[in-house]
């Protein structure tokens, strides 16, 4: 509630001064909501087995500090673990175990709102994979594929959507051995509103295909 209050008392006394010259700035649109309260409900569709899964975000007013960073904390419906986000500047950063691709936790930046299209970044990071017989460096590539887009996903029309796709090498497998299909899109204020997720590397016994959509969401 204070920081309420200065922000309306900051918004009058720029008013009051214009006569000198001043003027608002408006602040930078934002592609994540840290807000206490805010809520998220998605629906993540498993392809290979034709079942729906539904889940609840919720945003905390809890934060933790990790790599010198303050995360914000989310809790999921579905008892997962707890997401960790950071929003710097204009990178986006997560903090979650990798899951599928192995029991390994790491700080990614999913997200850079203001790199253009077709502006790329990259990260590798050691995983123990199953099935082999050591950790192996992985690289993670993540591509601005569209901006300022539209898209309608759960009849809700978004606008000022950004589309990324991340494409994974891991270093010593055979040509061909991994396909992966991940595209994520995420919307201005909102943030995730859809994601497709395919891997596939036989050799660990991975293959995962699902979708997530976001169902509602109510931002404080």
């Amino acid at each position: 509630m204070k920081k309420t209050n200065f922000g309306f008392l900051a918004l009058v006394l720029i008013a009051l001064s214009c006569k000198k010259g001043s003027s608002a700035t408006e602040e930078p649109t934002k592609y994540m909501s840290l807000s206490a309260g805010s809520t998220w409900t998605y629906e993540t569709n498993n392809n290979l087995t034709a079942t729906a899964t539904t889940n609840i975000v919720t945003s905390t007013i809890r934060d933790s500090v990790i790599n010198s960073k303050t995360y914000h904390v989310f809790t999921n419906s579905n008892g997962a673990a707890n997401d960790y986000y950071n929003i710097t500047g204009n990178d986006y950063y997560t903090f979650r175990n990798l899951g599928a691709l192995g029991n390994t936790t790491v700080e990614n930046i999913y997200l850079k709102d203001n790199a253009a299209v077709g502006i790329n970044w990259s990260q590798t990071v050691n995983i123990t994979v199953s099935g082999l017989p050591s950790a192996v460096p992985v690289t993670f590539t993540n591509t601005i594929a569209e901006k300022n887009i539209s898209r309608t996903v759960s009849s809700i029309a978004y606008t000022n959507v950004i589309h990324v796709t991340t494409g994974i090498a891991v270093a010593g497998l055979p040509p061909g051995s991994l396909t992966t299909d991940i595209q994520s899109y995420y919307a201005a204020k909102v943030g995730l509103i859809e994601s497709k997720y395919k891997i596939n590397l036989p050799l660990a016994g991975i293959n995962v295909d699902q979708s997530t959509i976001l169902k509602t969401s109510s931002i404080k």
